[in-house]
């Protein structure tokens, strides 16, 4: 619709799509915080599936940064994809989120919370892949994520377990 009224009546618009973001308030109810939140709680982890459905996944700041970077120098009409060049399957990521949960508050049984994990019934269409390419916007405004996963996922979960833990 945007699109259509930038094209058809000289709208002024600019478009942006994002991966999955992440990141420190995110809503309990999202796979990463719900991940972190079980692991502290030592309840099941549900996989949906195989755990092989693949995302790409964005730390909040750096979508944050890609925003300001198209409000200051994006062309009306453009349309400008923001990912984290982090694509992994949902197993890969509830695995990351378990190494680092098992460095930063070990389980009091000396477990791996990735034992916490459990595979359940897929939900209906769920999507097999997100995936987004930062080309033009990288090209064009010089707009990159700087986040690691990695670092990303640690500050991530050391806001939750602040949240979480208390």
């Amino acid at each position: 619709m945007v699109r259509a009224w930038n094209k058809t009546y000289n709208f002024p618009s600019i478009i942006t799509h994002c991966s999955n973001n992440y990141g420190p308030f995110q809503h309990s109810e999202k796979l990463i915080p719900l991940v972190i939140k079980n692991c502290i709680e030592e309840k099941s982890l549900p996989i949906y599936g195989t755990g092989k459905n693949v995302r790409d996944w964005i730390y909040v700041d750096d979508h944050v940064e890609g925003l300001i970077a198209v409000a200051k120098n994006g062309t009306i009409g453009n349309v400008y994809n923001m990912g984290g060049n982090t694509e992994l399957s949902n197993l890969e990521l509830v695995k990351k989120i378990c190494t680092i949960m098992d460095q930063l508050k070990p389980r009091s049984n000396k477990r791996k919370y990735s034992q916490l994990m459990e595979f359940v019934q897929d939900r209906l269409g769920h999507d097999f892949r997100y995936s987004i390419n930062n080309h033009y916007i990288s090209s064009s405004l010089g707009w990159s994520p700087k986040t690691s996963l990695d670092n990303g996922l640690e500050k991530t979960i050391t806001f939750f377990l602040e949240k979480f833990a208390k």
